[in-house]
């Protein structure tokens, strides 16, 4: 009996043995093999601190992810993932050969960069990431879950420093594909709310094409209730103002179509102050001519704006292409979005900021 048994449960030990064995070695070998992928990423380069997985859902865990940009000097990452958990969807890929999953991103951190070049900027313009999805095996993201991330947009270089940044974003997006349905379409959409500057509400929609190159898509933003002091550093950078007091809501609506970009921005500014005499006249920091400027600014908004209501509003039109040989379509249409909220905000004045300053 006992030589009746001994194989068996000798077998069976040593099968123990190897699947205790895979588990603690395949977190390793996950991580080292995601490195290894994230290493080459064009001008950008990942890397992954550590990977936990969950057999029993078919999930892991991945820890410490962060991507940097290795040429130029941008002092930020592009990416800083504390935390990612992802479940794959074993039935469909051991019957549909297909990658079906779900992810959730926890406190991510993207940070864009506006540094006034190529070298100096930060988009994500230069990773490969389109070539993954480009893959021919399908390759499905049913839903991507970004929880509680911070959203910064800098300028390092500009005078003042630029930082506008979102918080408590909570986002999904939905589809996120490289197969087409019946129809030969592949949307995918995208759903998110945050809190600009502090506390004015953002809440923003977009469908879009994953592998459109960023050709066709449709993008709204509302935010509410922003406290316009809060743009004193992009008011003075980008306009040559700032402004003393007010509040207001701003619209976005874009619509790209095999890259022409149509839409519009549209802000309306209530209890405007932009110059005030002992801020813009005594303040030693500030030239001559920025004051004059500030002060032509200011009577050019107390002229123009509805008096009973004490608000103004706008509305500045966005087109264009998305395909210029110098810059990505996204870039592209950051740059028209950045110029077209500039113009929103200094639209009424026909006069350019002096030089001198």
């Amino acid at each position: 009996m006992k030589r009746r048994y001994r194989w068996p449960l000798l077998g069976l030990a040593s099968l123990i043995l190897l699947l205790l064995a895979l588990h603690l070695s395949l977190p390793w070998l996950v991580r080292d093999y995601l490195n290894g992928k994230l290493a080459d990423m064009g001008e950008y380069r990942g890397q992954v601190a550590d990977v936990d997985l969950a057999w029993w859902r078919g999930a892991y865990k991945i820890n410490g992810l962060t991507i940097v940009k290795t040429s130029g000097k941008v002092p930020v990452p592009l990416l800083d993932a504390p935390l990612i958990d992802l479940s794959v969807s074993w039935h469909s890929l051991w019957y549909d050969h297909a990658v079906v999953a779900e992810v959730t991103f926890l406190k991510p951190e993207l940070n864009f960069v506006d540094g006034g070049n190529k070298q100096a900027s930060q988009t994500g313009r230069g990773t490969n990431g389109r070539q993954q999805l480009e893959n021919p095996l399908p390759i499905t993201l049913n839903e991507v879950l970004i929880q509680d991330g911070p959203l910064p947009s800098r300028n390092f270089n500009s005078k003042p420093p630029v930082a506008l940044k979102a918080t408590q974003l909570n986002a999904s997006i939905h589809n996120l594909t490289n197969v087409v349905d019946k129809e030969g379409r592949r949307d995918a959409s995208f759903e998110g709310k945050a809190r600009l500057l502090g506390d004015a509400a953002v809440e923003s929609t977009a469908t879009f094409d994953p592998l459109s190159n960023f050709e066709d898509f449709e993008f709204r933003l509302r935010a509410t209730d922003i406290q316009l002091r809060r743009l004193n550093d992009f008011a003075s950078a980008y306009g040559k103002f700032d402004f003393n007091a007010g509040h207001g809501d701003l619209v976005i609506e874009a619509r790209a179509q095999k890259g022409r970009l149509s839409g519009y921005i549209k802000p309306l500014l209530r209890d405007v102050e932009v110059f005030n005499w002992q801020q813009d006249v005594e303040n030693k920091d500030k030239s001559f001519f920025r004051s004059i400027w500030e002060a032509l600014v200011g009577a050019s908004e107390t002229v123009l704006k509805n008096q009973p209501k004490n608000q103004f509003a706008t509305r500045v039109e966005l087109s264009g292409s998305v395909h210029q040989s110098d810059i990505s379509a996204f870039e592209a249409f950051l740059q028209i979005l950045r110029n077209g909220f500039i113009q929103a905000f200094s639209a009424r004045y026909e006069r350019s900021p002096p030089k001198s300053d």
